[in-house]
């Protein structure tokens, strides 16, 4: 490609949603933390590693009897708010900033469950009703 001699338009995205392939035999819900996992397909978040927290699914979607991408699920990539884990995986307002862990696609923690979890995203606030998750 050689430079520009004249002006150009340039497609432009949010960068706020993303629609992703979801994994075969699989069933998003909307509201839900999901991940992708090792495949680059978008799965549940679950108590597992080799997932990537991407965000909040933004419809419901049913491939449980699909092949692997069959569908696609509209994630949103924003800050959202998962419940808190209970006990020593606590968030505290003290961890903002640091990394938060996926329980399940609804809970995060403040550790990786010595090496079972992986990281949902980091933790943006705390209040009474969860954890404040940034996916940006």
């Amino acid at each position: 490609m050689s430079a520009l001699t004249t002006d150009r338009r340039t497609p432009e995205r949010s960068g706020d949603r993303r629609d992703l392939p979801v994994k075969g035999a699989t069933k998003i819900y909307a509201g839900s933390l999901v991940a992708v996992n090792a495949s680059d397909l978008l799965v549940p978040m679950a108590t597992a590693t080799g997932l990537r927290g991407i965000g909040r699914a933004e419809e419901r979607v049913d491939n449980s009897t699909g092949a692997d991408g069959d569908q696609t699920c509209k994630t949103g990539a924003g800050i959202y708010r998962f419940n808190n884990s209970p006990a020593a995986d606590l968030i505290t307002l003290a961890d903002i900033g640091k990394p938060c862990y996926g329980v399940d696609d609804q809970t995060v923690a403040l550790t990786d469950g010595t090496g079972t979890r992986s990281v949902a995203g980091n933790i943006f606030d705390v209040d009474a009703q969860g954890v404040w998750v940034d996916f940006r």
